[in-house]
């Protein structure tokens, strides 16, 4: 599969199987839900271009431990993973994708050293 098919069918099918299925929200207690789809570059160190391994990354961000928790027993049940394992073989090399908790820590890159901030709104 081209990039451009594992994108589309990520976006447009894999995205979208809990909705389609009748399911909302598709991912419960979630706020974001986001895939990065990654593209080597140049290391300007070594100037080597180096394929990671996989095409992209896929986030979920919850408010709490809590939520992420209920979450991953909703996801995982019985009665949903046919369904969710029949439409990821169509995409990803197996099932065995590692899931990861991030500790995520921001540098100040304001134009005068001040820190940033990114604002979560739904909606326009």
């Amino acid at each position: 599969m081209t990039m451009d098919e594992f994108m589309d069918y990520y976006e447009n099918q894999h995205s979208q199987l809990s909705k389609r299925m009748g399911r909302a929200p598709s991912i419960p207690n979630a706020v974001r839900y986001v895939r990065r789809y990654l593209t080597p570059e140049k290391n300007p160190v070594t100037g080597e271009v180096i394929d990671p391994g996989f095409d992209c990354l896929m986030e979920i961000w919850w408010n709490s431990r809590e939520d992420f928790e209920k979450s991953q027993k909703i996801i995982g049940d019985p009665a949903r993973l046919p369904a969710i394992m029949e439409d990821e073989a169509k995409l990803f090399a197996s099932h065995s994708n590692p899931v990861c908790s991030v500790v995520e820590f921001d540098s100040p890159m304001g134009p005068n050293g001040q820190a940033t901030s990114v604002e979560l709104k739904y909606g326009d």
